[in-house]
């Protein structure tokens, strides 16, 4: 089973208005006034660290799973970055078994450990077409991270998937430029991005929740607002 090829069956437009909905009602994406890592007054805010129960982490586990095999994307293994990664490779990986694919997993520590095994990799050996899984990508440093760890390795970093793909600018410098960091990551360091959902998709459930209320209606117009100042050409 652990080279078995899953085929891909998920509609991804229905999986990625499921996973919003879920975000939402779980309390991770959250509307308001938020400051992103680029200084920007962001009409909305999502953080993967509030999946803090077993139901939720094993529900955004299935919902990583099914994105990665719709995807069609080829891995030998997963690897999750220190820290928000670790969990969400180690689940990922369960959910990908219990589905019929057994892949290894590993994650690193941010330290070197000095005693032991030493080291900053744990978990299976770096090896093969390695997949990376982290919760959202806000300027690719983090993925560049651990492509330089996983190549030091010798295994080839393949891909990454995301939970949420904001689809906005990147900022250098600074200053905004006119690609997003997933774009980024696609173009410049040639690695595939699967994101379970995006920006887009969250704005098409707001529009379908806009007869909730003023409150729904309002964000809509906030994020779409947002979208249109700082969003990327798809």
């Amino acid at each position: 089973m652990t080279n078995q090829k899953i085929a891909p069956t998920a509609d991804t437009a229905a999986l990625a208005q499921e996973f919003v909905e879920f975000a939402v009602q779980a309390g991770v994406l959250r509307f308001g006034e938020f400051k992103t890592k680029a200084g920007r007054m962001s009409p909305y805010f999502f953080n993967a660290g509030l999946f803090d129960d077993g139901a939720k982490l094993a529900r955004l586990a299935q919902f990583y799973a099914q994105a990665i095999v719709a995807s069609g994307i080829e891995f030998d293994m997963v690897f999750g970055p220190a820290y928000k990664g670790i969990p969400l490779a180690a689940t990922v990986a369960v959910e990908l078994a219990r589905m019929g694919r057994n892949v290894p997993f590993a994650y690193n520590r941010k330290e070197a450990k000095d005693h032991g095994e030493g080291g900053t990799l744990v978990g299976a050996p770096l090896k093969g077409r390695v997949l990376i899984i982290d919760d959202v990508m806000s300027a690719g440093t983090a993925a560049r991270e651990s492509i330089a760890l996983i190549g030091a390795a010798g295994a080839t970093p393949h891909a990454v998937a995301i939970a949420l793909d904001r689809q906005e600018m990147a900022t250098e410098n600074g200053q905004d430029v006119p690609h997003s960091a997933v774009q980024y990551v696609r173009q410049q360091l040639g690695l595939q991005v699967c994101a379970i959902a995006t920006l887009a998709d969250l704005l098409a459930y707001l529009a379908t929740q806009a007869d909730g209320g003023a409150a729904m209606a309002e964000h809509y117009q906030r994020v779409a607002a947002y979208r249109q100042r700082y969003g990327v050409q798809q």
